[in-house]
């Protein structure tokens, strides 16, 4: 019987193997001959001294980190989570650097879309510092004690927090889907040093964009109002996205408004269609430049079809057909563009205008019909203004006071969530340093305004609050305990303000907590002076402190399974088994495992895929017994049976 592998998913061992399917002639020995690699490369290695490339102070040792498997796992904690039986939603608590090595296999290549506010370092923010010997221990030592910020005479300030952010863009960009998009939120400190290490993680060809938000003046700064900050997005990959034609659009701003105003506009002139368009031009006039429904005010004109814009019929090079055409209302002839049609024959065009899809002003050139209904996206704009002070308002409200200060906006981001995501279930939106949970506010709204069923992961270290600050004074120790009050608060407040919505019952506000700590399971101590315990202990693998649940949710991290997978408990005399997945991975973690229960598993077998079997390694009285129970699992073709 083979023993789950302790560790999180080794990357180098699994960039290995896809290389070795690439190229299995440049391994020797299990080894890589780098000579017959750049033979097989041909022009394509460059060994000149002088090349471009982006290097600094650690490099090499964020990569290794970036590539050691984590040994910790993620402790559920029922009892600060929300609707757990039931969501699907996640919250953990932790490092996100060991986070994301966990989450390799069960998310590899899941997450639709990855959304991050880092530390700026502006000289007063947190950036973490990793150990590449033991990061578990580091985690425990950072949690204990206060933070420190990363000051600008620090001789390595850029240094410190490109080594910080590295390893973890690195882990990022595996748990995306291939049309999945990463969006980092930073300002001018850091933003070309943050451009540059995306281009070399996620390669220069899938740069989407670089998003400007102008949220105002601040008149506190030294030099001058700096009134922006940026969006860094890039794609998994562009070629992927292009190839199956996957669009990134956003909606129009305020076309329920124009909607609304034009429908009562037809009741008032008892659809005069002539009247409504004249009342809608001069209805735009009223609106102010920030009226978000102005935008559109060139959709002027109204018919029996909706709203539409008279476009340009021309052809944009020139030289189409200038045929002659009646106006059917006047019956005079019209002007021909100067450029000529952009319409390839006369009858494609005599059966636009039988339909009403040209629109006719008397003898002048005639137009085609463009529907708003028909163009209610746009492509996105990379410059975009939202008042920075609306978020922290909002947020002073919900919670009852300043507990968390320069909060993202929740409105912009679900605008970019709905722009890059779709209503589907399968779509995982991830913010590995989550904060006040602005993310996963701006997800449940955006659920509810479009029936969506996009769930979220939120990760955050809980960074301890100042004892002198608001948050502290009202109870909030670290800033975990202020993301998941958000999430509550969030949730409770959009049902009860649409009780009445339908299917306001299935919207999920819930989360599964999650805390980052060392494995379940003990590890070997062999020193001399301790044998006599240490052999004592070692009778059960299990720690003392830790529960069956937790192991349970260690095999899922670690056999690739989600954390939000539905578990059912099959009671087998005193024993439990857990069927996961709908017989894709069966388990039993009692110390002492009765025939009954392998008796038992044959009839939970899946019938869609191999079945994984794993048992606790002291459940068995003895070596015999194991060994009796992977042959009877046999006769029924289940080879994959574990322990640990």
């Amino acid at each position: 019987m083979e023993n789950l592998k302790g560790k999180s998913m080794d990357l180098t061992e699994d960039n290995l193997n896809k290389l070795k399917e690439l190229f299995p002639e440049v391994f020797e020995e299990g080894k890589i001959d780098f000579e017959k690699l750049r033979l097989v490369l041909g022009d394509e290695v460059d060994d000149n001294e002088e090349r471009y490339e982006f290097t600094w102070h650690g490099k090499n040792n964020a990569i290794r980190i970036a590539q050691t498997p984590s040994t910790g796992t993620l402790r559920p904690d029922k009892e600060s989570s929300k609707n757990w039986d039931n969501t699907e939603n996640l919250y953990i608590e932790g490092d996100n650097l060991e986070v994301l090595k966990l989450l390799q296999k069960s998310y590899f290549g899941k997450v639709k879309m990855i959304y991050i506010d880092p530390p700026y370092n502006t000289g007063n923010d947190f950036v973490y510092k990793d150990d590449f010997r033991d990061n578990i221990a580091n985690y425990k030592e950072i949690t204990n004690q206060s933070t420190k910020a990363n000051p600008e005479t620090n001789g390595r300030y850029h240094t410190d927090w490109l080594n910080m952010m590295y390893p973890r863009l690195k882990l990022a960009r595996n748990l995306l889907r291939e049309d999945g998009v990463i969006f980092i939120s930073i300002d001018d400190n850091e933003v070309s040093n943050l451009r540059k290490i995306c281009d070399e993680v996620f390669g220069e060809g899938n740069f989407i964009g670089n998003f400007i938000w102008r949220g105002g003046r601040r008149n506190a700064a030294k030099v001058i109002s700096t009134s922006h900050e940026y969006m860094i997005a890039f794609s998994k990959n562009m070629s992927y996205c292009m190839e199956n034609n996957i669009l990134w659009r956003e909606k129009k701003k305020g076309l329920n408004k124009i909607y609304s105003k034009v429908s009562s506009l037809l009741k008032e002139n008892d659809n005069d269609y002539d009247i409504v368009s004249q009342e809608l031009k001069n209805w735009y006039k009223t609106l102010p430049d920030e009226d978000e429904s102005k935008l559109s005010e060139h959709y002027c004109w109204v018919d029996s079809k909706g709203v539409y814009f008279a476009s340009d019929i021309s052809r944009g090079g020139g030289g189409g057909p200038k045929w002659n055409i009646v106006n059917p209302n006047t019956g005079e002839l019209v002007k021909p563009p100067a450029r000529g049609y952009a319409y390839s024959n006369l009858d494609e065009l005599e059966l636009d205008i039988k339909n009403g899809l040209i629109h006719f002003n008397g003898s002048s050139v005639p137009c085609k019909k463009r529907y708003l209904k028909d163009n209610e996206v746009q492509l996105i704009e990379t410059v975009f203004y939202k008042d920075r002070r609306g978020s922290s308002k909002r947020l002073r409200s919900l919670m009852g006071g300043n507990i968390f200060d320069f909060p993202k906006d929740e409105n912009i981001l679900c605008d970019k969530i709905e722009s890059f995501t779709s209503l589907s279930e399968d779509d995982i939106v991830l913010d590995f340093f989550s904060g006040s949970s602005t993310t996963a506010h701006a997800l449940i709204n955006l659920n509810l305004k479009d029936n969506g069923n996009r769930k979220f992961i939120m990760v955050q270290l809980p960074e301890l609050t100042d004892e002198k600050s608001e948050a502290h004074k009202a109870g909030y120790k670290n800033i975990c305990e202020i993301g998941k009050e958000r999430i509550r608060r969030a949730g409770d407040k959009i049902v009860s303000e649409n009780k009445d919505k339908e299917g306001i019952e299935n919207l999920d506000i819930g989360f599964k907590v999650f805390k980052l700590d060392s494995s379940n399971l003990k590890s070997w101590d062999s020193s001399m002076d301790n044998l006599e315990q240490n052999l004592l202990d070692m009778v059960s693998n299990l720690k003392q402190d830790r529960t069956n649940e937790d192991l349970l949710y260690e095999i899922l991290l670690k056999s690739g399974v989600e954390l939000t997978a539905k578990i059912e408990e099959i009671k087998v005399g005193y024993n439990t088994l857990y069927n996961i997945g709908c017989g894709a991975l069966l388990v039993c973690l009692d110390d002492k495992i009765t025939q009954d229960v392998i008796d038992e598993i044959p009839k939970h077998k899946s019938p869609f895929m191999d079945t994984k079997v794993i048992f606790k390694e002291a459940g068995f009285m003895s070596d015999a017994a194991k060994i009796n129970a992977v042959q009877n699992l046999k006769q029924f073709k289940i080879e994959d049976v574990r322990s640990v």
